[in-house]
C-alpha cells in the first residue's frame, strides 16, 4: 500500500525498491504473456519458435502478425490473444509507472499542504 497524502515523502531508496518491485511484476507478467503467445503460436500455427516470438511480440506490442494465420484454431487464437494483450500491455505499463505517477502526485499534494 502506498503512503497517505498527510505522510511524508517516500525516500528515494524505499522509492527506488518499489519501482524495482514494480518493473519486476510488469516485466514478468509481459514475458509470461509473450510466452503464451509463443505456444499458441507454436502449437495451433505450427510455427517454428523463433517465428512464434516475433508473431507473438508484434501482436503484444499492437502492431499485428507477420505470418498469415491458416488454421481455424489459431484464428481464434490470434483473435482473443489480441483482445488479451491489448488489456494487459496497456494495464501493465500503467501498472509499471504507478509508483512515479503517485510520487509526483504526492509531492504535489504536500506542497499544497505546507502553504496552507
Amino acid at each position: 500500500m502506498y503512503e497517505p497524502r498527510h505522510a511524508p515523502l517516500l525516500p528515494r531508496r524505499r522509492f527506488y525498491a518499489r519501482l524495482g518491485n514494480h518493473a519486476l511484476i510488469s516485466f514478468g507478467t509481459l514475458a509470461l504473456s509473450l510466452g503464451l503467445g509463443m505456444g499458441g503460436y507454436h502449437f495451433l500455427e505450427r510455427l517454428g519458435w523463433v517465428d512464434s516470438y516475433v508473431n507473438a511480440s508484434m501482436i503484444l506490442s499492437g502492431m499485428g502478425p507477420l505470418d498469415p494465420i491458416k488454421t481455424t484454431a489459431g484464428k481464434l487464437f490470434v483473435g482473443t490473444y489480441s483482445l488479451f494483450s491489448g488489456v494487459v500491455f496497456l494495464t501493465t505499463v500503467g501498472f509499471f509507472l504507478m509508483p512515479v505517477i503517485h510520487r509526483l502526485l504526492h509531492k504535489f499534494h504536500l506542497r499544497d499542504v505546507e502553504r496552507s
